[in-house]
Formats: structure tokens, sequence, C-alpha cells
């Protein structure tokens, strides 16, 4: 595994994605920890003003801040860490694990970008480790416009709308999928399965960790600490 040429690829493209780079055994363990956790408590955490607007229908659950030490074995993996001082160089810092659960028959995500695109040296890092298949039988794949990270805010229109040039991926149990937070991206609804995914965030040297307060989606700009609709784009 090149971490140079991986490096490169990322940012050519915003994105990475990498087949077996964690062991089946673990990604077992973590999808046995996170099924169990969703059996006490599926609900909703935004509000329905949100889940409408975005067409995101997604749980998010912090399980470090809880104390689930499991969460800290894929956070100090040499190779990841190693792999990730390659892209962010020296002095990155992690952000937090957030696992992103998805009941089925939900829509997914539409096209959104994880932090504002206003300073190109200003994003953060999402490393999402897949604990599944996720394929077109489950539903769920991540559709990304490669080399959108250096095309500024995502256009405007509805939430529903399609954007031309995408490419779909479809994540394979041990998986990883580094994406840059201006890349542009969604993930389809989901079909006959819930659907979990885990986003170890990070972000390069002097990066604000409030960076991914604010989100842009197609139709608005949201930020998370307060609930806010700071701008509709509609």
């Amino acid at each position: 595994m090149n971490f140079i040429e991986l490096s490169k690829l990322f940012h050519k493209n915003g994105y990475v994605y990498i087949e077996k780079f964690f062991s089946t055994a673990l990604m077992n363990e973590y999808q046995d920890e996170i099924c169990n956790h969703f059996k006490e408590d599926n609900n909703y955490k935004h509000d329905e003003s949100f889940i409408e607007k975005s067409k995101t229908d997604v749980i998010p659950w912090f399980p470090q801040i809880e104390g689930r030490e499991k969460f800290n074995v894929i956070e100090k993996n040499k190779k990841l860490c190693d792999l990730t001082e390659e892209i962010l160089g020296l002095g990155w810092k992690s952000l937090y694990c957030m696992v992103m659960y998805s009941n089925k028959s939900s829509n997914g995500q539409a096209w959104h970008q994880d932090c504002s695109p206003n300073d190109d040296g200003i994003f953060n890092l999402n490393r999402l480790v897949y604990s599944m298949d996720i394929n077109n039988s489950t539903g769920g794949e991540v559709c990304v416009i490669p080399g959108s990270h250096k095309k500024g805010m995502i256009p405007r229109g509805t939430a529903t709308d399609e954007i031309e040039g995408s490419v779909t991926i479809s994540p394979l149990k041990g998986s990883l999928l580094l994406l840059h937070g201006h890349t542009w991206h969604k993930v389809l609804p989901i079909l006959d399965n819930v659907r979990v995914s885990t986003n170890y965030r990070c972000v390069p040297k002097n990066t604000p960790n409030y960076v991914t307060d604010v989100a842009v989606y197609r139709n608005m700009l949201f930020r998370f600490s307060d609930g806010k609709i700071l701008a509709n784009r509609d």
C-alpha cells in the first residue's frame, strides 16, 4: 500500500477508497457493538424540519464520549495514522468518532459538503470505516463528484436534484473511504437493511475544532451547534 500515491489521489479527486484496510474480525466486533446500541435507541436526533429540508435520515452516536474504549482501536491504528499524516501533514489532530446509523427504507443523505469551502486550506478529513457490506441490494451507496473539493460551494438546487459526473462507491466490510470535507457527496436511499458507518473525523494543523459545525446543502446552510438554518439556498 503506497501512502504517497494514495495521498496524491486524495488531493486530486477529493477522496480515496481502499478495500480490506481493516480485518473482518474487528469489523464484526464494531458492527455488533453498534447494532446492540441502536437496539436500545434508534430514534432520530434532529428535528423534523431539518430531516425534511436536508433529506438526511442519519442518527449520529458518539461512542468515545460515553467511554466506549473499543472505538479507540481504530483511532490508534498505526496504518491509519500514518496514512492520515501523509495526507494532512505533521500536527494533524483527531476531532471525534461519529457512528452514523440509518434505519431501513430511509432517505440516506442528500448532496452536501461537510464544511464550508470558503477557505481552501480549512477543511476536515472524513475517515469512514465500513463494518458491513453496502451495495445495490442494501442501498446506502456513496456518491461523490471527483475534484469537487476544488470547485467551491455546491450548486444551489433542491435537496434531491442530481449532479452530473458522480461516481458511486459500494463500500465493502473492512474498507476505508477518505473524504475531503469540501467534496460534494451524498448517500443513496437505504433499502432492506439498516446502514452503518463510523467516521473518525480529523483536521490539519491549525484548523479550528468547530470546522464541521456548518454544513452546506444544495438548499441551505445549516449550523448543528444550535440547529439553525443560516441561509436558504433554494
